[in-house]
């Protein structure tokens, strides 16, 4: 989830209510969905909230939506734009990996220590969690005074810069943090930036770049040049983004412009000069979705009137039209800056934000059912349990994980014939790197615990009891599910014996037969591992994992472990 630092006496400002107490506001955050996480050594509050609401990276984004909640601020407010005086143009040879670009300029910001800090964080956060660590979306933030803009024409009395492609070893400049010039490629060898982000752009046979009159400023999405640093000083802004998706940095765009907006900023356009015809941005256009009535009051348990609905969708910071027949329906709007309204059902969520989950009143569903435990939550506490009895220490670890981390570190191929090599359950649209699948065993989620964990003592006897999938088509859901037991055990004499030993006393413990005939697998040392077979089911594996899966984690340490179905203890 991601954390923000807020300043409480920038949120007094920004809301305009200087009375608030600290505490107040924690109990306000919290209404809204921030949870207050604790606070820095220069006073701010650090706040976890949910990645949908990306509008809230920035102190300016919370207070915009303590002020909707405090009724100071009603509807969709849209920034007033002035006519563009800069052109951005896409030359023929930016690289197709990354074709898109996007932009605004900002004039009369008034940048305090307090607003850089927060415009920073909200570039960092954005490139965290919408850009996908700059992949998707990387964020370019300059002093206009320092850009020098080319003339289109004779005609034109606007200014021009160029998003362009150049060979790694082509122009230099002077990157941030640096003092001297400096190639797009040297940049990537030598300075610490261009290290972290060189894996984004090293494959391309040209690399992005970004140019004015004077020469190359930008080198996105890795790092700006120094030339246009902005400061305290800095009064005027130019806000480019290139990306591999225009949705996305358009999106990215709008929630900076309203975070600069709420600090007195005007928004001025830019043209984006694309070789199959001319756009501009930012784009405030204002999307509409519907909901209706009978749905709202459905999901939560409440009646309500139709203009309390739209009181309601006011505090929101949404606006609703009513449209009445059969059933009433709202035509809502939605602010540009709002990406996570997808569905209806994320409108029902902002009414009953706004109306107070607190001031919904539990009552019992008017079914005729008793509810009970089902048979696989008893099995699987009764295993944790044993598990828990034989030394082992409980993790509950994220079902979701990255390809590389479910198969390539621990030496096995998507699609094999073994434990753990079922075909990907992907993610479409990942959110982050990091979790693009659901894992297929449970043994790389302990192996990247004991990797996070080489600093505590040992020995660390680690279990898991979790949920795995694997792409199966004669399912019909076209995936397999499971829920599978799976323990770890790192120490100077860890051995086949130790874990087979465990194992064992598992399967008595849940009176069930077991056998270890020898067997093969990438992840383990052969001649030291067997599968698991239960009542004559081949469910699983036992082993000493093989050393190359050990060095690639960090270990030090041999590793024992077991994986199996935990079905088969029923």
């Amino acid at each position: 989830m991601p954390v923000v630092d807020v300043q409480p006496d920038e949120l007094r400002r920004l809301t305009g209510h200087e009375e608030k107490s600290d505490e107040e506001f924690k109990d306000d955050l919290f209404a809204l969905g921030l949870e207050f996480e604790g606070v820095t050594e220069d006073g701010a509050f650090q706040l976890e909230f949910g990645p949908d609401r990306l509008d809230r990276l920035s102190v300016e984004g919370v207070a915009r939506s303590l002020r909707y909640q405090y009724g100071d601020a009603r509807g969709v407010t849209v920034p007033k734009t002035n006519d563009p005086d800069w052109t951005i143009v896409v030359d023929e040879s930016v690289p197709e990996e990354r074709p898109y670009v996007t932009g605004a300029v900002v004039r009369g910001v008034d940048l305090d220590e307090a607003a850089l800090d927060s415009l920073i964080q909200l570039q960092e956060k954005l490139h965290a969690t919408m850009g996908r660590k700059r992949a998707k979306g990387a964020i370019g933030i300059h002093d206009l005074t320092m850009l020098k803009g080319d003339v289109l024409s004779e005609q034109s009395t606007g200014n021009a810069i160029t998003y362009t492609g150049i060979e790694p070893d082509g122009d230099t400049f002077v990157a941030l943090d640096s003092n001297e010039e400096l190639t797009p490629a040297e940049v990537l060898e030598q300075h610490d930036t261009g290290r972290k982000y060189a894996d984004l752009v090293s494959e391309y046979e040209r690399y992005p770049a970004i140019y004015d009159e004077i020469g190359l400023f930008s080198f996105p999405p890795v790092i700006n040049g120094r030339r246009t640093e902005v400061t305290t000083d800095s009064r005027e802004l130019f806000v480019e983004l290139t990306g591999t998706d225009q949705w996305t940095i358009d999106r990215m765009c709008n929630i900076i412009c309203y975070a600069l907006a709420a600090r007195g900023a005007t928004i001025e356009e830019v043209e984006v000069e694309y070789e199959g015809g001319t756009v501009v941005r930012p784009d405030f256009e204002v999307e509409t979705k519907h909901v209706s009535h009978d749905r709202i009051e459905t999901v939560l348990g409440v009646d309500l009137e139709m203009d309390g609905v739209i009181d309601l969708f006011e505090r929101s910071g949404l606006d609703a039209d009513a449209e009445l027949g059969d059933e009433t329906v709202y035509e809502v709007s939605i602010p540009p800056y709002r990406v996570d309204v997808l569905h209806p059902l994320d409108l029902v969520d902002d009414v009953g934000r706004a109306y107070g989950f607190n001031e919904l009143e539990p009552r019992y569903p008017d079914v005729g059912t008793v509810g009970q435990r089902h048979e696989r939550s008893r099995l699987e506490d009764a295993a944790r349990t044993a598990l828990v009895g034989l030394g082992f220490e409980d993790l509950l670890n994220f079902h979701m994980i990255s390809e590389e981390e479910n198969y390539e570190r621990m030496d096995i191929e998507p699609g094999s014939d073994v434990l753990g090599g079922g075909e990907p359950t992907s993610i479409t649209e990942p959110y982050s790197e990091d979790y693009t699948m659901l894992r297929s065993w449970v043994l790389p989620s302990l192996t990247m615990v004991l990797e996070n964990n080489t600093h505590r003592a040992y020995p660390q006897d680690l279990a898991e009891i979790g949920h795995v999938a694997h792409r199966d088509d004669d399912e019909n859901t076209r995936v397999s599910e499971a829920r599978h037991v799976a323990a770890v055990l790192a120490r100077h004499d860890a051995t086949y014996e130790d874990a087979k030993a465990r194992l064992a006393t598992l399967c008595n413990d849940f009176g069930v037969e077991l056998e270890t005939p020898a067997t093969e697998h990438p992840s383990f040392i052969p001649g030291r591992t067997a599968s698991v077979v239960i009542d004559g089911e081949e469910v699983g594996i036992v082993g000493e994992l093989y050393p190359k899966v050990i060095v690639e984690h960090d270990l030090e340490l041999p590793v024992a472990a077991f994986e199996f179905d935990l079905a088969a203890l029923q």
